[in-house]
């Protein structure tokens, strides 16, 4: 076991992790900054102890080996004075940390004023005086304007001691400590590989998870923060399952390669493919009816409607050409292009689509109260259509990326595997989100057909997600790029 792996930062019991429930799902805990503000005191006593160091000093030592007590009690055994010194602490020297008036003689290297008798001044251990107006001014702005803490230096001229809590306690207001303490509590999680700060917005909480980078390519480790937000332990990135790091990474580089191209297949108009009206989509079901011929069309394939509820559905595969029709390098290059244009723009529609969703849930909202009057319903019974909006937005995400992870993917039984079950889950999405676009009078009447499909929905979502996370973690997948 490596050091880091045993270093966990906090004492967890079984009841306080996660469990795993399907293959997809990995363990995490999430924290408060005061969750990790005991836990950095509690270290700082214990190791304090060991070391024979003030909490000040040790704090400093703990840091400087990020956090890593074992490494840190192991090299102060084998090499105090050289750790002492790198850490910032060197040796001691005859003078206390606190503010006095200024010896005679003095003049302050920072202001140059002097022959002030009533003059406060202040030096650490290593012995560079200034006074007091000054060091707290230099304090303000390490803290205030450059962020920093953790390894503020002593103002004199090359000097390496790193200023201690203590020090700072007798020298900053009680705002600019409430500062520093939380840049201090940011630096710890940022010098922990199994800890990293929810990425929303003014969110404060940390999430820990044991995922190690090596590990990317065959674990997709989504976590949810306290705030209800969903990302993706190892990029930070909003949940992008079933698609492994590295892959996203590759394919949100080629979209911006292909920004042009991008640009001019997400349009939000296209013709009907009968009288060739132009259409606008307006809602997230890719189910189109033209308003002047009532043709009803695919929006993804521009296929008859009436096909794709049927054994003929086959929007999600890309169709490859016959070898004969890709045989010159300008067909093969034409042939590579509408590949990643079949993607991309299934890609791009969800990710559409799940926003408009969102804007159509949120209009519907507004009518509840009407659908409760209208139909005796109760507020707690109408809920059943934030739950389908909550459902097609988690399955869109999970379709959108599903298709990055497709252009990627070699063509095997497994493949067809993983389209079956796109397909599958891709249905049942399009048939909740027609449903969630009915008029208001007629939600009522649809309520137990939309909890139905709701369940359904979430239960192939679940089923895709476990199928291809066991075989991303046995390494089955074959890569075409």
């Amino acid at each position: 076991m490596d050091i880091e792996d045993a270093d966990i930062p906090f004492d967890t019991q079984d009841k306080d992790i996660k469990p795993t429930k399907n293959s997809y799902e990995v363990d995490f805990k999430v924290y408060s900054p005061l969750d990790i503000q005991k836990y950095q005191s509690k270290t700082i006593d214990e190791v304090s102890q060991i070391l024979g160091q003030p909490p000040e000093a040790t704090a400093i030592l703990l840091r400087h080996t990020r956090w890593n007590k074992e490494r840190l009690i192991e090299q102060y055994m084998d090499k105090q004075e050289e750790l002492l010194e790198e850490a910032g602490l060197g040796d001691e020297v005859a003078t206390r940390c606190r503010i006095e008036k200024a010896p005679a003689g003095f003049m302050c290297e920072s202001c140059y004023i002097d022959d002030d008798p009533d003059m406060q001044t202040f030096a650490m251990k290593c012995g560079h005086r200034f006074c007091v107006d000054c060091y707290r001014q230099y304090l303000t702005t390490k803290i205030k304007d450059e962020g920093e803490a953790a390894r503020i230096k002593c103002p004199g001229t090359d000097c390496n001691r790193i200023v201690d809590s203590k020090s700072l306690d007798l020298l900053v207001t009680d705002q600019l400590k409430d500062r520093y303490q939380e840049l201090l509590t940011r630096t710890y999680v940022d010098d922990k590989e199994i800890l990293k700060w929810c990425p929303a917005p003014n969110c404060e909480f940390a999430v820990e998870c044991h995922v190690k980078q090596r590990d990317l390519l065959r674990i997709v480790p989504t976590v949810t923060c306290n705030c209800s937000h969903l990302f993706c332990f190892g990029c930070s990135l909003n949940d992008h399952q079933p698609a492994p790091c590295p892959l996203v990474k590759k394919w949100l580089k080629k979209c911006e390669d292909d920004s042009e191209t991008a640009n001019w297949i997400s349009a939000n108009t296209k013709e009907c493919p009968r009288c060739h009206s132009t259409i606008e989509k307006n809602g997230g079901c890719n189910h189109m009816t033209c308003r002047k011929c009532r043709h009803e069309f695919c929006w993804m394939c521009m296929g008859v409607w009436s096909e794709h509820g049927t054994s003929w559905y086959n929007c999600n595969r890309f169709e490859e050409k016959s070898g004969s029709e890709a045989r010159d390098a300008q067909a093969k290059s034409r042939q590579s292009l509408e590949r990643y244009l079949h993607y991309y723009n299934r890609y791009a529609n969800h990710e559409q689509s799940a926003k408009l969703d969102k804007d159509i849930y949120l209009k519907t909202e507004r009518k509840m109260t009407q659908l409760q009057s209208s139909s005796g319903m109760s507020w707690i019974e109408v809920q059943f259509l934030e739950q389908a909006s909550q459902a097609l937005q988690q399955c869109r995400q999970t379709l959108k990326w599903t298709y990055a992870f497709a252009y990627y993917l070699a063509r095997n039984n497994l493949t067809e595997i993983f389209e079956d079950n796109q397909k599958d889950l891709e249905m049942a999405v399009e048939n909740l989100s027609e449903m969630f676009e009915k008029p208001v009078d007629q939600l009522a009447g649809l309520k137990v057909e939309m909890m139905d499909k709701t369940s359904y929905c979430k239960r192939r979502r679940i089923i895709l997600l476990n199928d291809t996370a066991e075989n991303l973690k046995i390494g089955k997948f074959c890569w075409l790029y």
